[in-house]
């Protein structure tokens, strides 16, 4: 049996980069991607976005657009952060995941089939991202 090392070797010197913070920073750039793509379909009014006139937190479609594109790029950039292990990478990509998890919260009513699995993800990303490594090996 092979043993799957728990963290991948940087070729600049001795710095490692964990395996759970590798997954992070991918599902984040992925999460982010995604979250422009709705909020490119917000803002253009796309048909596939219901608008319920009776939810507590109602947005006009274009302002849940522009939030979620907003939100998208800042998921990518912090997950680029943390690919590149950035100290403001994991701290930061664990907030905007954060805000990310509560706008898809908020956003259930007007496509839930979208909203359900990536509040899925954004609770991946804040797994990996604030769970700790201990070394045991020496």
């Amino acid at each position: 049996m092979t043993a799957i090392p728990g963290k991948t070797q940087r070729g600049d010197g001795g710095q490692t980069l964990r395996g759970a913070s590798v997954a992070a920073g991918g599902m984040m750039t992925l999460s982010g991607a995604l979250s422009i793509l709705m909020g490119v379909s917000g803002i253009a009014q796309d048909s596939l976005l219901a608008t319920p006139s009776d939810y507590a937190y109602w947005f006009d479609l274009t302002s849940w657009g522009v939030l979620h594109l907003v939100v998208g790029l800042v998921l990518i950039i912090t997950g680029l952060g943390v690919l590149a292990d950035k100290n403001w990478g994991r701290g930061g990509g664990a907030a905007v995941a954060a805000i990310s998890l509560i706008t898809q919260f908020m956003f259930v009513p007007h496509y839930p089939a979208w909203s359900i699995p990536m509040m899925t993800l954004d609770l991946l990303i804040l797994f990996a991202l604030t769970r700790f490594y201990v070394d045991t090996s020496g």
